[in-house]
């Protein structure tokens, strides 16, 4: 009887989820270095909270609390109590918080960067992993706190060669509330249709006036025009409250021919083609003023207006203008835990894709105070207020932005002429290593010399080091720069020139390897380290 053969297993990723390599990581990981740096000068520490917290800490800000599966990736331990991967960064820190307290010092300032986690649809540019890099200070009641936070962000994305090419946008979700109370939305039991107006609010960006109306009304289908795809149900409101809202809180951003140089702000200036008000932008003072005599006198709107007033006059004492730092009431952020300013770090310029398409990446940040997250666990309002990056988001916008960088170059490769010389020209990797150059001895099968060659350019090295049995005994190796080879080859086209020019093939004494290698990296701008002391 035959056997049965095995089933090969298929390889597969799951939907919302990518492999990273080297072009992706080490851009990513210098941009995570200097938003570290920045952190840093501001007094921030670093700390590391789990990929997992129990399901209660996450609280009942997820997108539906009452599944826990749902909006989240969640399971059950021994114990049959719920554990979720993060959400976000924040929730983590309440908790460290909470539990250490009394030990920590008030304001604790904290930085942590680490992926999160979102059990949701995934979609082009939407996964269900990514990375954030937030900055947080708990314990600091006075919105001066709020203002460096946005501070700290504008000279991070500056320190990131951003700028004059984003701005930083600053609402109160105090003003939110009060008009949302001024349009019978206040109380405990409306909580759920606030939420949902404010996530119809924060997808402006996504889906236009258009969508935030449907939102904010019965509802949107995915595909409008042919209704089809899915349905996301509305906040029920009606014509009048929607009006309200949409004039108080969604800006449509107007060609900049029209916009005044020094203006940011936002205010009604007229309709557009489609019958839709649109907006020219103004400096913050006449934001502030704008918003004082058109938004309702309720206390609470009051109080929040007061609070923007605050961080401009902070910010702008500082010198950062309007230009860069600038109130803007179409900031609501999606999640319910904020309960004061709220920002958002918006990228104004534009690309091409590669069909020619105009992209403009939008938000890259946001954040706000959220006094009522710690005091969950301990019963008092404890107050905070952060500020998360999309790390992904970030790096793909830098990436067009730079498209002459140079390439991440790989390692320098010793090749293998003679098998039983395997343990010196480990000798030859150690001593280039010993001097901080990174280096490798080819580890596969050596039989063939072009398939090394092969291997070192596909692992971008900038040259490999060779020395048969004629160099040994001579005392000597031969080095391929591979850069400049390339160039050479470009230009030949015959074989039997190839092979007596040799193109960018030199020799060199052994012991001067480690010199002649590090002349080779520096002509060409690679980094290496220093030797070992």
């Amino acid at each position: 009887m035959a056997k049965d053969k095995p089933t090969k297993l298929r390889a597969r990723m799951p939907r919302g989820f990518a492999d990273r390599g080297p072009g992706d990581l080490a851009p990513t990981r210098a941009m995570l270095e200097t938003i570290r740096k920045v952190y840093e000068l501001y007094g921030f520490e670093a700390l590391e909270t789990p990929f997992i917290e129990y399901t209660d800490a996450l609280g009942k800000f997820l997108p539906d609390q009452d599944r826990p599966n749902e909006g989240v990736f969640s399971f059950q331990d021994d114990d049959e109590q719920w554990l979720s991967l993060r959400y976000d960064l924040t929730a983590p820190l309440a908790r460290h918080v909470a539990e250490n307290f009394d030990k920590l010092p008030k304001p604790f300032r904290s930085y942590r960067a680490g992926w999160v986690f979102r059990n949701e649809k995934p979609g082009p540019g939407r996964f269900r992993q990514f990375m954030q890099f937030d900055a947080d200070t708990v314990g600091a009641p006075t919105v001066a706190a709020d203002a460096e936070i946005c501070m700290m962000m504008a000279d991070t994305l500056d320190a990131l060669g951003l700028a004059g090419k984003f701005v930083i946008k600053v609402n109160n979700r105090k003003v939110l509330d009060g008009v949302l109370e001024a349009i019978g939305l206040g109380g405990d039991e409306n909580a759920g249709r606030r939420l949902t107006v404010l996530r119809a609010i924060d997808k402006f960006d996504k889906v236009g006036i258009s969508g935030v109306r449907d939102l904010l009304g019965e509802g949107r289908w995915e595909n409008p025009e042919a209704k089809s795809g899915d349905f996301t149900k509305g906040a029920g409101l009606d014509e009048g409250q929607i009006d309200t809202i949409l004039l108080a809180f969604v800006v449509r951003p107007t060609p900049m021919e029209n916009v005044p140089a020094d203006a940011i702000g936002a205010k009604p200036f007229g309709k557009d083609t489609d019958g839709e008000p649109w907006f020219v932008r103004y400096s913050n003072a006449e934001t502030i003023k704008g918003l004082r005599s058109s938004l309702p006198s309720y206390p609470l709107v009051q109080e929040g207006i007061r609070e923007l007033e605050e961080i401009v006059l902070l910010t702008e004492a500082a010198g950062y203008t309007s230009q860069k730092i600038c109130v803007d009431l179409s900031v609501v952020r999606g999640l319910e835990y904020y309960t004061g300013p709220v920002f958002e770090a918006e990228l104004t310029f534009e690309v091409k894709d590669e069909k020619g398409r105009p992209v403009r990446f939008g938000s890259v940040g946001g954040g706000g105070r959220y006094d009522g997250l710690v005091g969950r666990f301990r019963g008092e309002a404890v107050p905070a207020t952060g500020f998360s990056i999309g790390v992904s988001r970030l790096a793909s916008a830098l990436s067009y932005l730079k498209t002459d960088a140079k390439p991440e170059f790989g390692p320098v490769v010793v090749v293998v002429m003679d098998r039983d010389q395997t343990a010196h020209y480990m000798g030859l990797v150690a001593t280039l290593r010993q001097a901080g150059i990174r280096a490798e001895m080819y580890l596969g099968n050596p039989k063939n010399l072009g398939n090394q060659f092969k291997y070192a350019d596909r692992r971008n090295s900038p040259c490999v080091v060779i020395q048969g049995s004629d160099e040994r005994n001579a005392g000597q190796v031969q080095i391929k720069d591979l850069i400049e080879g390339a160039k050479a080859a470009a230009a030949i086209t015959d074989n039997a020139e190839w092979r007596s020019a040799r193109p960018a093939q030199f020799a060199c004494a052994e012991a001067e390897l480690v010199e002649k290698v590090r002349e080779l990296l520096d002509h060409h701008g690679v980094p290496h380290g220093a030797a070992r002391g």
